[in-house]
Protein backbone atom coordinates (compact mmCIF):
# COMPACT_ATOMS: atom_id res chain seq x y z
CA UNK A 1 0.00 0.00 0.00
CA UNK A 2 3.02 2.70 0.85
CA UNK A 3 3.85 2.21 -2.41
CA UNK A 4 0.74 2.61 -4.23
CA UNK A 5 -0.03 5.85 -1.95
CA UNK A 6 3.38 7.69 -2.53
CA UNK A 7 2.81 7.08 -6.42
CA UNK A 8 -0.70 8.85 -6.25
CA UNK A 9 0.84 11.73 -4.18
CA UNK A 10 2.29 12.99 -7.42
CA UNK A 11 -0.92 12.89 -9.11
CA UNK A 12 -3.36 15.81 -8.87
CA UNK A 13 -6.49 14.77 -10.42
CA UNK A 14 -7.42 11.34 -9.59
CA UNK A 15 -10.14 9.19 -9.86
CA UNK A 16 -11.61 5.34 -8.41
CA UNK A 17 -14.20 3.72 -9.80
CA UNK A 18 -15.30 1.31 -6.91
CA UNK A 19 -17.63 -1.60 -8.69
CA UNK A 20 -18.32 -4.11 -5.93
CA UNK A 21 -21.76 -4.06 -4.60
CA UNK A 22 -23.86 -4.90 -1.61
CA UNK A 23 -26.91 -4.11 -0.31
CA UNK A 24 -27.55 -0.60 0.44
CA UNK A 25 -30.11 -1.69 3.06
CA UNK A 26 -27.12 -3.04 5.31
CA UNK A 27 -26.28 -0.80 7.65
CA UNK A 28 -22.17 0.28 7.40
CA UNK A 29 -21.96 -2.59 5.27
CA UNK A 30 -19.60 -1.61 2.57
CA UNK A 31 -17.79 -4.02 0.08
CA UNK A 32 -13.72 -4.21 1.16
CA UNK A 33 -12.25 -2.76 -1.98
CA UNK A 34 -14.57 -0.08 -1.51
CA UNK A 35 -13.78 0.39 2.10
CA UNK A 36 -10.10 0.40 0.27
CA UNK A 37 -10.65 2.78 -1.88
CA UNK A 38 -11.89 5.69 0.82
CA UNK A 39 -8.90 4.64 2.96
CA UNK A 40 -6.99 5.02 0.51
CA UNK A 41 -8.62 8.56 -0.89
CA UNK A 42 -7.74 9.50 3.53
CA UNK A 43 -4.29 9.13 2.66
CA UNK A 44 -3.78 10.67 -0.86
CA UNK A 45 -5.58 13.95 -0.23
CA UNK A 46 -9.22 14.11 -0.44
CA UNK A 47 -8.70 17.22 -2.58
CA UNK A 48 -7.30 15.05 -5.22
CA UNK A 49 -9.61 12.42 -5.12
CA UNK A 50 -13.18 11.56 -6.58
CA UNK A 51 -14.14 8.24 -5.50
CA UNK A 52 -17.31 7.28 -8.25
CA UNK A 53 -19.06 4.21 -7.37
CA UNK A 54 -19.74 2.84 -10.46
CA UNK A 55 -22.52 0.19 -8.84
CA UNK A 56 -24.88 3.05 -8.12
CA UNK A 57 -25.18 4.26 -12.00
CA UNK A 58 -27.60 3.36 -14.31
CA UNK A 59 -25.31 2.02 -17.25
CA UNK A 60 -26.65 0.05 -20.08
CA UNK A 61 -25.26 -2.92 -20.95
CA UNK A 62 -22.85 -2.59 -23.90
CA UNK A 63 -24.73 -3.48 -27.25
CA UNK A 64 -21.88 -5.09 -28.97
CA UNK A 65 -21.21 -3.04 -32.06
CA UNK A 66 -17.76 -4.51 -32.09
CA UNK A 67 -18.70 -7.00 -33.47
CA UNK A 68 -21.90 -6.51 -35.57
CA UNK A 69 -23.12 -8.34 -39.19
CA UNK A 70 -21.53 -4.99 -40.97
CA UNK A 71 -18.42 -5.61 -38.79
CA UNK A 72 -17.08 -3.25 -36.66
CA UNK A 73 -19.39 -0.44 -35.89
CA UNK A 74 -18.16 0.95 -32.48
CA UNK A 75 -17.71 4.44 -31.37
CA UNK A 76 -17.66 6.18 -35.00
CA UNK A 77 -18.04 9.60 -34.81
CA UNK A 78 -21.68 9.77 -36.15
CA UNK A 79 -22.28 8.57 -32.36
CA UNK A 80 -20.91 11.53 -30.52
CA UNK A 81 -22.75 12.36 -27.03
CA UNK A 82 -23.38 15.83 -28.42
CA UNK A 83 -24.15 17.61 -24.93
CA UNK A 84 -21.16 19.66 -23.36
CA UNK A 85 -22.45 19.22 -20.03
CA UNK A 86 -22.23 15.12 -20.43
CA UNK A 87 -19.11 15.82 -22.97
CA UNK A 88 -17.00 18.16 -21.88
CA UNK A 89 -13.84 16.60 -23.94
CA UNK A 90 -15.75 15.89 -27.48
CA UNK A 91 -14.42 12.33 -27.16
CA UNK A 92 -17.57 10.05 -26.07
CA UNK A 93 -18.45 8.23 -28.75
CA UNK A 94 -21.70 5.23 -27.49
CA UNK A 95 -24.72 3.92 -29.62
CA UNK A 96 -25.86 3.06 -25.75
CA UNK A 97 -25.62 6.75 -25.19
CA UNK A 98 -27.84 7.57 -27.39
CA UNK A 99 -30.47 5.15 -27.53
CA UNK A 100 -30.50 5.09 -23.92
CA UNK A 101 -30.94 8.60 -22.88
CA UNK A 102 -31.28 7.71 -18.90
CA UNK A 103 -27.86 6.37 -19.42
CA UNK A 104 -25.35 7.70 -16.79
CA UNK A 105 -22.29 6.28 -18.60
CA UNK A 106 -21.19 9.62 -19.22
CA UNK A 107 -20.71 9.85 -15.26
CA UNK A 108 -17.54 7.83 -15.36
CA UNK A 109 -16.31 9.33 -18.71
CA UNK A 110 -16.57 12.30 -18.44
CA UNK A 111 -14.22 12.47 -14.82
CA UNK A 112 -11.74 9.38 -16.42
CA UNK A 113 -11.21 11.90 -19.54
CA UNK A 114 -10.40 14.72 -17.22
CA UNK A 115 -8.05 13.00 -15.06
CA UNK A 116 -4.64 12.20 -15.26
CA UNK A 117 -4.47 9.20 -13.21
CA UNK A 118 -7.82 6.57 -12.63
CA UNK A 119 -7.25 3.63 -10.14
CA UNK A 120 -10.20 0.71 -10.33
CA UNK A 121 -11.20 -0.96 -7.58
CA UNK A 122 -13.10 -4.60 -7.88
CA UNK A 123 -13.79 -7.83 -6.68
CA UNK A 124 -13.05 -11.46 -8.22
CA UNK A 125 -16.40 -13.10 -8.41
CA UNK A 126 -16.42 -17.11 -9.34
CA UNK A 127 -12.82 -16.89 -10.87
CA UNK A 128 -13.77 -13.29 -12.68
CA UNK A 129 -14.01 -10.14 -12.24
CA UNK A 130 -17.45 -8.64 -10.48
CA UNK A 131 -19.99 -7.78 -12.92
CA UNK A 132 -20.48 -4.13 -12.61
CA UNK A 133 -16.70 -3.83 -13.62
CA UNK A 134 -17.29 -5.83 -16.41
CA UNK A 135 -20.37 -4.06 -18.19
CA UNK A 136 -18.17 -1.00 -17.41
CA UNK A 137 -15.35 -2.11 -19.50
CA UNK A 138 -17.39 -3.75 -22.28
CA UNK A 139 -19.10 -0.26 -22.10
CA UNK A 140 -16.03 2.16 -22.46
CA UNK A 141 -14.93 -0.18 -25.61
CA UNK A 142 -15.56 2.71 -27.81
CA UNK A 143 -12.16 4.41 -26.31
CA UNK A 144 -10.22 1.66 -26.87
CA UNK A 145 -11.70 1.06 -30.57
CA UNK A 146 -11.22 4.86 -31.33
CA UNK A 147 -7.43 4.09 -31.61
CA UNK A 148 -6.82 -0.10 -32.42
CA UNK A 149 -9.21 -0.08 -35.02
CA UNK A 150 -10.78 3.34 -36.52
CA UNK A 151 -7.10 4.51 -36.67
CA UNK A 152 -7.98 7.46 -34.87
CA UNK A 153 -5.75 9.06 -31.59
CA UNK A 154 -5.02 7.75 -28.27
CA UNK A 155 -6.72 10.14 -26.03
CA UNK A 156 -5.87 7.59 -23.00
CA UNK A 157 -2.19 7.57 -23.72
CA UNK A 158 -1.73 10.05 -20.84
CA UNK A 159 -3.62 8.45 -18.15
CA UNK A 160 -2.24 6.30 -15.51
CA UNK A 161 -3.82 3.47 -14.87
CA UNK A 162 -4.55 0.99 -11.55
CA UNK A 163 -6.35 -2.23 -10.51
CA UNK A 164 -6.94 -2.89 -6.80
CA UNK A 165 -8.59 -6.39 -6.29
CA UNK A 166 -9.98 -8.39 -3.50
CA UNK A 167 -11.24 -11.73 -3.35
CA UNK A 168 -11.34 -14.79 -1.32
CA UNK A 169 -10.16 -17.95 -2.63
CA UNK A 170 -9.45 -18.76 -5.80
CA UNK A 171 -8.11 -17.23 -9.58
CA UNK A 172 -7.18 -13.75 -8.41
CA UNK A 173 -3.43 -13.12 -9.50
CA UNK A 174 -4.60 -14.47 -12.78
CA UNK A 175 -7.44 -12.21 -12.95
CA UNK A 176 -5.27 -9.05 -12.00
CA UNK A 177 -2.97 -10.25 -14.86
CA UNK A 178 -5.80 -10.43 -17.58
CA UNK A 179 -7.37 -6.94 -16.23
CA UNK A 180 -3.57 -5.52 -16.52
CA UNK A 181 -3.47 -6.80 -19.99
CA UNK A 182 -6.95 -5.19 -20.76
CA UNK A 183 -6.40 -1.66 -20.03
CA UNK A 184 -2.79 -1.99 -21.70
CA UNK A 185 -5.02 -2.55 -24.89
CA UNK A 186 -7.16 0.38 -23.84
CA UNK A 187 -4.29 2.30 -24.24
CA UNK A 188 -4.04 3.74 -20.76
CA UNK A 189 -0.41 4.24 -19.13
CA UNK A 190 -0.24 0.98 -17.13
CA UNK A 191 1.51 1.61 -14.06
CA UNK A 192 3.05 -1.89 -12.32
CA UNK A 193 2.50 -0.21 -8.97
CA UNK A 194 -0.95 0.57 -9.10
CA UNK A 195 -1.93 -3.36 -9.81
CA UNK A 196 -2.69 -5.27 -6.93
CA UNK A 197 -4.56 -8.33 -5.55
CA UNK A 198 -5.40 -9.81 -1.64
CA UNK A 199 -6.95 -13.29 -1.77
CA UNK A 200 -7.61 -14.44 1.93
CA UNK A 201 -6.81 -18.42 1.19
CA UNK A 202 -5.21 -20.45 -1.67
CA UNK A 203 -7.48 -23.35 -1.17
CA UNK A 204 -10.23 -22.83 -3.90
CA UNK A 205 -12.58 -24.84 -2.02
CA UNK A 206 -12.30 -23.73 1.52
CA UNK A 207 -16.33 -22.15 1.49
CA UNK A 208 -17.04 -22.36 5.11
CA UNK A 209 -18.63 -19.69 6.86
CA UNK A 210 -15.68 -19.43 9.37
CA UNK A 211 -13.42 -18.76 6.66
CA UNK A 212 -15.36 -15.30 4.93
CA UNK A 213 -15.50 -14.25 8.85
CA UNK A 214 -12.30 -14.48 9.17
CA UNK A 215 -11.18 -13.30 5.80
CA UNK A 216 -13.18 -9.94 6.77
CA UNK A 217 -11.23 -9.68 10.18
CA UNK A 218 -7.76 -10.19 8.53
CA UNK A 219 -8.50 -7.73 5.57
CA UNK A 220 -9.55 -5.01 8.18
CA UNK A 221 -6.64 -5.93 10.48
CA UNK A 222 -4.52 -5.66 8.19
CA UNK A 223 -5.16 -2.64 5.21
CA UNK A 224 -8.53 -0.62 7.30
CA UNK A 225 -7.23 -0.43 10.85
Amino acid sequence: MDKIIEHLKGKNKILFLTTSTRWAGEANELPKSTQLALKLAKAVGEDKVQVLDVAKLKIYPCEGNVSAAKGNDCGPLKVLLKDKEKNPSGCHRCYASLNNPDDELWQVSKPLLAADCVVFFGSVRWGQMNSIYQKLIERLTWLENRHSTLGEDNVLAEIEAGLLLTGHNWNGATVLATQKQVLNFFGFKVVDDLFWHWQYTDKAEDESMESYVKANEQFTKEFLS
